[in-house]
């Protein structure tokens, strides 16, 4: 069973960037889709971000043009680079690949 560890969340200003790291075992990582989930309090987890193995991407309307979904398969790292944050993008952010989600790292974006 493939474990995901995210990590690179923290508190940020409006208009701020972070990079968020999803870390996974196994050898076969680069043959797995990764995708990227938020959830924020009182909300449904919601999909951010898709990557799949060959590379193609996809994402929800509320962030296209902020931010980035990028894997390296050498690192087994999936990466969620993330640009003019704003109070609304405030959430704990999931990763999950082949049915196994990450614990999650908070996001809080507040002046």
């Amino acid at each position: 069973q493939v474990q995901f560890v995210e990590s690179g969340g923290g508190l940020v200003q409006p208009g701020g960037s972070l990079r968020l790291s999803c870390v996974g075992s196994g050898s076969i990582f680069r043959f797995y889709g990764i995708s990227w989930y938020r959830q924020a309090p009182g909300k449904q987890r919601e999909l951010v971000a898709t990557i799949t193995s060959q590379g193609t991407v996809n994402y929800v309307d509320s962030v296209k043009g902020r931010f980035t979904i990028s894997r390296d398969n050498a690192k087994n790292t999936v990466y969620l680079q993330m640009n003019s944050l704003k109070p609304e993008d405030t959430a704990v952010y999931y990763c999950k690949g082949n049915n196994s989600w990450g614990q999650g790292t908070q996001v809080a974006v507040s002046s």
